[in-house]
């Protein structure tokens, strides 16, 4: 059997970013320090900084006055914000400065004058962020239908911005219906677009013309990691995500000459390796990487981090 890794695959730089601001705020104000929500949507990820001396919270009245708090990448909303900053709570921001850039460009359109359009998937927590970080009309669509019954007549001038872990594809037929309803559309230009989401899903698809099988390292309740087993589906492939080796049935790469493996943008490269560490204990296997970007951005830490 042929093992194919993904190239990129797993941690992107917001993430690195997100889990070093709570790495070091530890080392530099001891536990407990509060993270409100999971910094990122990964269990092993969570479990480990849980291990350390981390306390995760929903909501802020589960922290003591003055605690270190640390806002996780999804971004937060302005009212969480002014609550913490009631409470004399100690923040850290570590919202990555890729969703932070999709604040700023919203509220320049509506400072504008255009009716905002925000496609992005309804309750996960950077769109609940988001809206909350904009004042003014605002509409969220999760797909072109959405698109016919927005409220807006079709000679108002708007704009888009999109939730971070959808790609250029992913938003294409979104804002094509956009066009063909609305006038005088603006939205950002397609280099603005995650670099990291759209790099691990061309990957994914370049995966699908090799591979048999494809298994996602990711968690449940991400957003960009079900994305890419949906694309292995949609090439035609078995595509199956999996938060850790535990949950490979060995009946899913039975007989498959290519075993397919990537990993969402919050899933650590030790649960990729333990991956294939249990691949190859079903059959005897080879491992090779498929040719792809390397990726070589990184984001600046909090000043009071970053020594």
């Amino acid at each position: 059997m042929k093992i194919i890794l993904a190239q990129p695959r797993g941690f992107c730089a917001g993430v690195v970013r997100a889990v070093d601001i709570v790495e070091r705020a530890l080392a530099k104000y001891g536990a407990p320090v509060y993270v409100r929500h999971e910094i990122v949507h990964n269990r092993h990820v969570v479990e480990s900084l849980r291990a350390k001396g981390v306390r995760f919270v929903e909501n802020l009245d589960e922290v003591p006055s003055g605690a270190v708090t640390i806002f996780s990448a999804h971004g937060v909303s302005r009212s969480v914000e002014t609550e913490a900053k009631a409470r004399s709570l100690h923040t850290i921001d570590a919202t990555c400065p890729l969703v932070t850039k999709v604040h700023i460009q919203g509220r320049r359109y509506v400072a504008q004058g255009r009716a905002l359009v925000f496609i992005g998937h309804s309750g996960h927590p950077e769109v609940e962020g988001t809206i909350g970080q904009i004042d003014g009309e605002l509409h969220l669509v999760g797909d072109e239908a959405d698109v016919e019954k927005l409220p807006i007549a079709a000679e108002t001038p708007i704009a888009y911005i999109t939730q971070t872990t959808l790609s250029v594809d992913d938003t294409r037929g979104v804002i094509a219906a956009l066009h063909r309803r609305f006038t005088d559309v603006a939205g950002p230009d397609i280099r603005d677009i995650c670099y990291a989401t759209q790099n691990r899903q061309t990957a994914v698809q370049n995966l699908s013309h090799v591979a048999d099988v494809l298994i996602v390292v990711g968690a449940s309740n991400s957003s960009n990691s079900n994305r890419l087993r949906e694309i292995g589906e949609e090439a035609g492939l078995p595509s199956y995500l999996v938060a850790d080796s535990s949950e490979i049935d060995p009946e899913w790469v039975r007989g498959a000459g290519v075993v397919g493996v990537t990993a969402g943008a919050s899933a650590p490269e030790v649960v990729v390796e333990d991956v294939v560490r249990a691949l190859m204990s079903i059959a005897p296997s080879e491992v090779s990487t498929l040719d792809g970007p390397a990726e070589t951005v990184s984001f600046r830490l909090p000043a009071e981090l970053a020594s």
